[in-house]
């Protein structure tokens, strides 16, 4: 099994995306998460450093620069959603993933705080 760090430049920028009022509230993950088309579109603008600000987890021992790499997506490449923090919630809890669970807790307390 795979195991995760937290990425902390995805940490701040959720901050700043939650702060900001940059989220949707009520969606369905399922559909609203980016697919290969999508990220690999992402990637073409954006590059590397920015795809990984939107990925919670860091896989210990992939390459930088690699899909393989990121991990625990929390938004659509424009916002937060909520119901993608309680995926990664829930997932990182699923696989005993402690602290990206804690980090993504965190930032759904503080989206819900924020529009509570």
């Amino acid at each position: 099994m795979s195991r995760y760090e937290v990425n902390p430049a995805a940490v701040a920028r959720a901050e700043a995306l939650i702060d900001a009022r940059q989220y949707v509230l009520d969606s369905d993950w399922g559909a609203a998460q980016p697919g290969a088309a999508e990220q690999n579109a992402f990637l073409e603008r954006h590059g590397w450093d920015e795809y990984a600000e939107w990925h919670l987890g860091l896989t210990e021992g992939a390459t930088d620069g690699t899909k393989a790499r990121y991990a625990f997506v929390y938004g659509d490449f424009r916002r937060v959603h909520r119901t993608a923090l309680i995926a990664c919630v829930y997932r990182a809890a699923e696989w005993r993933h402690k602290a990206v669970e804690l980090a993504a807790h965190d930032l759904l307390q503080r989206l819900d705080r924020l529009t509570g």
